[in-house]
């Protein structure tokens, strides 16, 4: 591009815009500069700060000071920044020098047509102008604009996965204010009732009922959490968020204690070690080339022998896939499941609950509603304390998550527990 200038007219007109958006460039470039030192002081004193949390169980107020006036600095900087893009912004920047660049009107001054022209002291004089390799800003060249643009935090804290509980919801409920729970169950009965002859009057028959006292002691389930004041104070949600997954961690402990804890020193009795186990001989004698669902069927069939009846199936989800995905040879059509239906898992009219608690490859099916019962001593309460051990020193809190039940089993018999793999022949035909 070609332009025609007569100097005096250039000088009057645009000598004094073409120095005042140099300054304002150079300035920005002090501005970035400046706000690149200080970020790289602020990780120094962060990273400082958290060892000082780490050995002292706080900030150290040398520390919190320097961060506090690092943190003024940056704001008047931030606000001096503003200030030089709303001016960059009104006066335009076609000819202002970048950052290592040079306007049209510097590079017309400091020419030999220009001095020539001078020398002259009339005339005019033709400047061929050559682009310039201009430094351009960006979000991520350092000391560029990238340190001006705020952080987007998401609110709140992403949870991980959590287990949908379900065992103790097929139990009956009930609460205790003991540190045990005693029941009177029936040991064995001798039936001999039997008809009697009216004339002569005959003897009657003797029957026998006998009974046992059993008992369930109140267990606890607990577990603390260590935090430091300044974090509570610091991190939004902290609390809640430590409430609310320390009382998912007891209940998943629950959920494991209620289906197979084994009784011993501090567990619950639970479930499955208590339950009957499954009757194979039955499965060879009714069922040919059996399948899981067979083996279910079969189970509620053992519980029904026992004069009960079985109010619900408790798989894992794995087993219960096998079950749903199972089709027939000849069509190949799905046997049990509707892909496009949003019916409630369910299988020979009783509900099914799958849970991961169950080991894959395992079932029960039992009377849910009668033979077991969960007591609740104290349900979950969340405590905060400053007083144990050293934590007053530190500055730290103990958060302690506990909660006490017991499980009474009243009905063993009214569970059937058992192996889809039966013995050692191979898995099942499904």
């Amino acid at each position: 591009m070609t332009k025609h200038v007569s100097p005096g007219e250039f000088r009057r007109k645009n000598a004094a815009a073409v120095a005042d958006r140099v300054d304002a460039h150079l300035e920005f470039k002090s501005i970035m500069d400046a706000l690149e030192a200080r970020d790289k002081e602020i990780k120094t004193f962060a990273d400082k700060a958290t060892a000082e949390i780490k050995d002292h169980g706080k900030v150290l107020d040398e520390t919190k000071s320097a961060l506090e006036k690092l943190s003024g600095a940056g704001s008047e900087l931030q606000t001096r920044l503003l200030a030089v893009e709303q001016k960059l912004a009104r006066r335009g920047s076609g000819d202002a020098l970048a950052f290592a660049g040079k306007s049209a009107g510097s590079e017309f001054v400091e020419s030999d047509v220009f001095k020539e022209l001078q020398a002259k002291g009339k005339g005019s004089a033709r400047l061929q102008l050559k682009a310039n390799t201009l430094t351009s800003l960006t979000t991520d060249a350092s000391g560029s604009v990238g340190a001006g643009v705020p952080q987007h935090l998401v609110p709140g804290i992403i949870t991980p996965a959590e287990r949908r509980m379900t065992i103790r919801d097929l139990l009956a409920q009930g609460t205790t204010t003991s540190n045990m729970v005693e029941f009177v169950s029936e040991k064995g009965f001798n039936n001999n009732a039997a008809s009697v002859a009216e004339n002569p009057v005959a003897a009657k028959p003797d029957s026998d009922i006998q009974f046992e006292l059993k008992n369930a002691p109140v267990r606890t389930l607990a577990h603390i959490f260590k935090v430091s004041k300044q974090a509570l104070d610091d991190v939004p949600m902290l609390a809640s968020y430590i409430d609310t997954r320390g009382r998912y961690g007891l209940k998943y402990v629950e959920e494991t204690q209620l289906l197979s804890g084994n009784g011993q020193t501090t567990n619950v009795h639970g479930l499955l070690p208590n339950a009957t186990t499954f009757n194979e001989s039955g499965l060879i004698e009714h069922a040919t080339n059996p399948t899981r669902a067979d083996v279910i069927r079969l189970a509620m069939l053992q519980v029904r022998q026992s004069e009960y009846a079985a109010t619900g199936i408790v798989l894992n989800p794995l087993d219960w896939a096998a079950i749903e995905l199972a089709k027939s040879s000849d069509d190949d059509r799905y046997i049990w499941a509707n892909p496009r239906a949003l019916a409630a898992p369910g299988l020979w009219g009783l509900p099914v609950v799958d849970t991961m608690a169950m080991p894959a490859g395992q079932f029960m099916v039992g009377a849910f509603n009668i033979a077991a019962q969960v007591w609740d001593r104290q349900q979950a309460t969340v405590e905060v304390a400053n007083q144990n051990n050293d934590d007053f020193e530190k500055n730290l809190l103990t958060i302690r998550i506990e909660e006490r039940l017991a499980l009474t089993i009243y009905r063993a018999a009214s569970f059937v527990h058992g192996h889809f793999e039966l013995g050692a022949s191979p898995l099942l035909n499904d």
